[in-house]
């Protein structure tokens, strides 16, 4: 396993660190400190059935975040997905209130993520357990409306 540089992983803080938001980046901060991810927005219906079906593989920190417009109960599956995955279903707020770690490719299974969800963050799976990310952390993006925990300062085009 692949040792990650520390600087990417740890931001040692009393508060969280604000992040500039730009559209494809998406910030995580918890207990562990704070990560961020280079992602690609899934936004209308043709794009999240999409997904990340056919990647062969994913740079360490980047990932895919799917994003409806109303908070809903969610379900995923991964066929026709190569890689694993971790799913992290979030709250409009950003707080992240479900994990599914190391989804396995090609499975046809459901993977629930719950109700009130309206962002769902996929990453390579098993690195939200390298990291350290919790249920309970918050994710910053500008995606995030109003409500969000972390809200963007300010938002350029990414």
């Amino acid at each position: 396993m692949k040792a990650l540089p520390l600087a990417l992983l740890f931001s040692c803080a009393a508060q969280p660190i604000l992040a500039v938001c730009v559209d494809d980046k998406l910030t995580i901060s918890g207990d562990f400190g704070q990560a961020t991810f280079g992602i690609e927005i899934a936004d209308d219906p043709q794009e999240r059935a999409q997904g990340l079906m056919f990647v062969e593989d994913m740079p360490l920190l980047e990932g895919m975040l799917f994003v409806y417009e109303e908070p809903q109960f969610v379900s995923f599956w991964m066929k026709n997905t190569l890689i694993p995955l971790d799913m992290l279903f979030a709250a409009p707020s950003g707080e992240i209130l479900s994990i599914h770690e190391n989804a396995v490719p090609g499975d046809l299974t459901p993977i629930r993520g719950g109700d009130g969800i309206q962002m769902v963050l996929e990453i390579n799976g098993g690195l939200a357990a390298r990291l350290g990310i919790a249920e309970g952390d918050v994710m910053q993006h500008p995606s995030f409306g109003a409500d969000a925990i972390l809200p963007c300062d300010e938002k350029t085009d990414g």
